[in-house]
């Protein structure tokens, strides 16, 4: 790859680790502790992660275990995940928070596979965004002399395959999380 386009590879890149953290928030009717990933605890003032203050573990197929280092703790997470958009209550059993996940909906899994989709659309949208910052900054890089005509035709096929590579990436990556919602 030309050191030119090693940026926008980068960004690329980082548009697919985004999308991959987003589907593996998704609840699938597993028990999954990525979907705690986002919920904060107000502990001594600052917002934790759950994962910063508790272990946390898939006891069976459908339900996770969290157990905090510090027990009095406990309260404080629990209120955290009931104010959040888990749509799960937590059982207290006085050391430990169990979250048990329903089995899906088939509307339900039909909703997740849309969102699913949109998510990949967003993130092909955000590639094609970087394909269009790079050959923008092509053209101006021949428009003021430091670039050949040839050598900006070259890079831009160059990154439009770089472009293709990573859409049929999130393709991929999408069409197995829709396959994972729709096995559950």
């Amino acid at each position: 790859m030309r050191p030119e386009l090693k940026p926008y590879d980068e960004k690329m890149q980082k548009t697919i680790r985004v999308l991959s953290t987003e589907y593996g928030a998704i609840r699938a009717g597993r028990a999954n502790p990525a979907v705690l990933d986002k919920i904060t605890v107000d502990y001594w003032g600052t917002p934790t992660k759950i994962n910063a203050m508790a272990a946390i573990s898939v006891s069976e197929a459908r339900t996770l275990l969290i157990t905090p280092w510090d027990k009095s703790t406990l309260k404080a997470i629990e209120k955290a995940i009931q104010t959040s958009d888990v749509g799960i209550n937590p059982q207290n059993d006085g050391s430990a928070l169990r979250l048990t996940f329903p089995p899906m909906t088939e509307e339900r899994r039909k909703d997740l596979c849309k969102q699913i989709r949109k998510m990949g659309e967003d993130s092909k949208v955000a590639l094609r965004a970087v394909r269009r910052d790079a050959n923008d900054k092509f053209k101006a890089m021949k428009k003021g002399n430091t670039l050949t005509e040839d050598d900006q035709k070259d890079l831009e096929k160059e990154l439009q395959k770089l472009t293709d590579n990573y859409c049929k990436e999130v393709d991929s990556i999408s069409a197995a999380k829709e396959k994972e919602i729709m096995e559950v």
